[in-house]
């Protein structure tokens, strides 16, 4: 079933601006700026006001969805160069304790569960993380770079061979928001 048309409409608040002359569209703003590839020939990019327009003519349901994808994406990007995005992590052990610090572009995590050898996580794109006794926090304009690397930091202490009620041990995500 072809839909004829199809619109949605992203509000651009003051300070930022949108380059969608090519389907590599940049969004800049006050923290900096986050450029991505959006390309389909059925679906087009108009600017008008403060507003950007996503439209799409002779669209199947495939190409709808992409449509309502790519309004979230550009949203984030929106909301990444006027607020940013911060994610709080809390490091929890019972027993021994973990020494978790950054070198670098990798979080190393040293005496998890009493091991010997060090664990390490990636930190993603231009993520930065800072930790301060036993909390992490992940700060970013990238919405997408910050939560791939609290994951990476969550699957870093993944227990395994171990009754996970009794050894919960690990870095969790406590909170997510807006960085300001």
């Amino acid at each position: 079933m072809l839909i004829n048309q199809l619109t949605h409409i992203i509000n651009l608040p003051e300070g930022v601006s949108v380059d969608s002359s090519s389907s590599n569209i940049k969004v800049t703003g006050p923290r900096g700026e986050l450029s991505r590839n959006f390309s389909h020939e059925l679906i087009n990019f108009e600017q008008a006001d403060n507003q950007l327009k996503i439209t799409g003519t002779k669209l199947r349901k495939k190409e709808k969805a992409l449509i309502g994808t790519w309004k979230a994406h550009l949203t984030n990007m929106v909301k990444g160069v006027t607020e940013g995005f911060l994610y709080e992590m809390k490091v929890l052990f019972a027993h021994f304790p973990m020494k978790v610090v950054v070198k670098g572009n990798v979080v190393t995590i040293d005496n998890f569960l009493g091991e010997k050898a060090t664990r390490n996580s990636a930190i993603v794109g231009n993520a930065k993380v800072k930790v301060k006794g036993d909390s992490v926090t992940i700060e970013g304009n990238n919405k997408e770079d910050v939560g791939q690397t609290a994951g990476n930091l969550e699957k870093a202490t993944i227990v395994k061979g171990r009754d996970t009620r009794v050894f919960q041990d690990g870095i969790y995500i406590i909170s997510k928001g807006a960085a300001q």
